[in-house]
Parts: structure tokens; sequence; C-alpha cells
């Protein structure tokens, strides 16, 4: 069974950085495709940033220019970090691992942001 595990959650003011961290417990190179949702109180999950094993992102547009994914394969981990936070990025952040793009995956159990003054 695949586990992922979510870290590096927090509160943070307005403008400032986090960076997620993701643990998987096996290679991430058999996931196709992995990636951070987020769930915000009374909202959907949605999509926030997603890395391929083509090296292809995909970012949300309320997070382009802001957030970054990356990976590294040696650690089994996959990071988001995260600059000029906004209180719109408060939610619960997810990692998502696909073996095949489109299939229901493996998902952490999240980490809460809150960006708040």
């Amino acid at each position: 069974q695949v586990q992922l595990v979510e870290s590096g959650g927090g509160l943070v003011q307005p403008g400032g950085s986090l960076r997620l961290s993701c643990a998987a417990s096996t290679s991430i190179l058999s996931f196709n495709r992995m990636g951070w949702y987020r769930q915000a109180p009374g909202k959907q999950r949605e999509l926030v940033a997603t890395i391929t094993t083509g090296v292809s992102r995909n970012y949300a547009d309320s997070v382009k220019g802001r957030f970054t994914i990356s990976r590294d394969y040696t650690k089994k981990m996959v990071y988001l970090q995260m600059n000029s936070l906004k209180p719109d990025d408060t939610a619960v952040y997810y990692c998502k691992a696909e073996q095949q793009m489109g299939d229901s995956g493996y998902w952490g159990q999240g980490t809460q942001v809150t960006v708040s003054s």
C-alpha cells in the first residue's frame, strides 16, 4: 500500500513563504504524475500544481508565478515552494500520486496552511 505523508504546513503572515513536503513510501518513479491539491472550508478540492515524469509542470492560474512544484527521486519526495502567500491560499493541502494520469491515485492525509496576520 502506497503511503504519502505531507508536512511543512503552518501559520504564516501574508507575503510569507512555506515549503510543503510529500514523502512517499515507494519510489516515485512508478508514478506518472504527482501533484498538490487544496481544499478550503466550504469549497471543493482544487488542483494547485502537478508534475509528470516528463518534467511537465502545470499550475492553477491563482498560484502561477508564486508556487513551484519539484521532486527528488532519490529521496522519494515532492515539494511545493509557496511564496508571496495570500489569505486566499489558506486551505488543507494534499499530495496526490497517480500511476496513470486520471486514475483515482493515492492521497496523503493533508497539511494545514493558514495565511493570516
